[in-house]
């Protein structure tokens, strides 16, 4: 096999940005943290229709979606914080 058939693997350090935590040591290629932007941008802007008046609303816009018939199952969940619950495992990691 020669050298230009090799496959190459390319490491890229990951950016800083806001939404980007330097110290978890995970390496990102740009076109990830691209992907990440515009999600979170997408998603900031959805919210922010969401949260606006029924009135300033485009019909096309973000619709909340609401159960017609609820899960009676379900009448007891509680949402939970996985950023926060993945924090809690890693600080009890490095205690043991």
């Amino acid at each position: 096999m020669t050298s230009s058939s090799t496959p190459r693997m390319h490491t890229y350090k990951r950016t800083s940005s806001p939404r980007s935590p330097t110290n978890t040591g995970e390496l990102f290629t740009p076109a990830h943290e691209e992907n990440v932007r515009f999600i979170h941008d997408t998603w900031m802007c959805v919210l922010r229709d969401i949260k606006s008046p029924q009135s300033e609303r485009n019909e096309r816009g973000p619709q909340e979606y609401v159960e017609k018939n609820p899960n009676p199952n379900l009448n007891s969940f509680t949402p939970i914080d996985l950023s926060d619950l993945k924090k809690r495992n890693t600080q009890d990691s490095k205690k043991s």
